[in-house]
């Protein structure tokens, strides 16, 4: 039997455009802002990143969003390097998006379209794909209009009912809102096992610890030093997406759930801010966050700030616990490294690790049991006789001073903690 060889598709040739626009109130560092682009490109298997440019314009034009000139030149430039597929790091509308797929002959893919397709492309779990499949629905449904440029000049009805083409968008976006609510009555059920399982586990007495931080600021790494687990950990960008969850053993002997989550990036894409909400919820139920940030990234303050506004806008309660972890402190310069450690060391809550070679590890972990352990208060509380869990756990835990029992049930006096008064609610 003969065995044919079927050669591999070629990657698609792509260029990489950051607009610059003047004075737009969300302007980032170009030249940051255009590394990211491309890393964000090279997540994407299939691609050939052929070239990368920023384009500054004084502002973006409605129909086309570069000038005539502009449009021109890179026509030019797109054609002489055999382009097939331009990724513009922003929001591209859908009318810009047609015309410039028309003048420019290749597929045009924006900022938001080119997450999707990322985090399409990485999805796992049951959860993730569903999430990702609505949120790339609700990304296509502002789009339809470039579906059906055949039927745009024709014309039908008595002038209150709209034509063939307009018939034909309307069809479409119902099919898509119909698909969309299948979708969320099956994320629904799984929301609801999830949620069950963090009943569960909120009647386990360890407190949930959450790794948050930007893309590729090394959360996966970490989590896979502190456990001793295998999750995916790659220098790119959503090497994973899916919620991890590993016990680990803190050097007072205590126990904590570590949760890995899904990387946050500027200028997240609203559609799957909504659809990873519920795998982001893990973060609002945290007894305490840890914050890891690639301190060696020339953007490190900025990433920071986005996490936080992230964060803030999930509504992480403000009254949680966090530490900054500095991470990838190996990769530093000698001098550069040093001051870090010695600014680390004077900052509280902060703490300076290289999830790579393990150093920093005990100081982190020793911090950990010190933000968790908390400034204890103590507190009188009646624990009904049918709570027999409740008191047995303030038992396990340490926490009695007294306990009485009373015609109510039995009071008792604790000395307890922040997160450990938490635990115990939830029980």
């Amino acid at each position: 039997m003969t065995d044919y060889y079927i050669p591999e598709a070629p990657d698609t040739r792509t260029w990489v455009i950051h607009p610059e626009i003047k004075n737009d109130p969300d302007r980032r560092e170009p030249e940051a802002a255009l590394a990211e682009a491309v890393a964000l490109a090279e997540a994407l298997p299939g691609l050939d990143i052929t070239g990368s440019e920023i384009v500054r314009l004084p502002k973006r034009h409605p129909g086309m969003l570069f000038g005539t000139g502009k449009i021109e030149e890179l026509k030019q430039r797109l054609k002489q390097n055999e382009i097939e597929l331009v990724l513009i790091d922003g929001h591209v509308g859908p009318v810009q998006q047609r015309n410039l797929e028309k003048e420019w002959k290749v597929k045009i893919l924006d900022r938001t379209g080119l997450i999707l397709e990322i985090f399409g492309d990485r999805a796992a779990t049951r959860e993730g794909v569903l999430q990702v499949e609505m949120a790339a629905l609700s990304y296509q449904r502002t789009r339809l209009v470039r579906a059906w440029t055949h039927l745009e000049r024709q014309r039908g009805g008595l002038g209150f009912v709209g034509g063939p083409g307009e018939t034909q968008i309307e069809a479409d976006r119902r099919a898509i809102d119909e698909q969309l609510v299948r979708l969320r009555r099956q994320l629904d059920k799984v929301v609801k096992t999830r949620t069950l399982h963090r009943a569960s586990r909120a009647k386990v007495p360890f407190p949930i610890v959450a790794l948050v931080g930007y893309t590729n600021a090394g959360k996966s790494t970490l989590f896979n030093r502190l456990t001793g687990a295998e999750v995916m950990a790659k220098d790119m960008l959503f090497a994973t997406l899916d919620p991890t969850m590993r016990r680990v053993v803190l050097p007072t002997g205590d126990e904590v759930i570590l949760s890995d989550t899904v990387g946050f990036i500027s200028d997240l894409p609203t559609e799957l801010v909504a659809a990873f909400r519920a795998t982001l919820e893990e973060v609002l139920d945290a007894d305490l966050v840890l914050h890891v940030r690639d301190i060696g990234h020339a953007q490190t303050a900025e990433q920071a700030r986005e996490v936080e506004t992230i964060l803030s806008g999930l509504g992480l309660p403000e009254d949680t616990p966090q530490i900054e972890v500095w991470n990838k402190i190996d990769a530093l310069e000698p001098d550069t490294r040093e001051a870090a450690l010695e600014r680390a060391g004077r900052t509280e809550n902060v703490c300076a690790v290289s999830a790579i070679t393990g150093e920093g590890m005990e100081p982190l972990l020793d911090l950990i049991s010190e933000a968790l352990g908390g400034a204890k208060h103590a507190e009188e509380l009646t624990v009904a006789f049918a709570e027999g869990r409740k008191r047995a756990w303030l038992f396990e835990q340490g926490l009695v001073e007294e306990d009485t029992q009373t015609e109510e049930g039995h009071r008792m006096l604790v000395r307890w903690s922040a997160a450990q008064k938490a635990r115990f609610e939830r029980l």
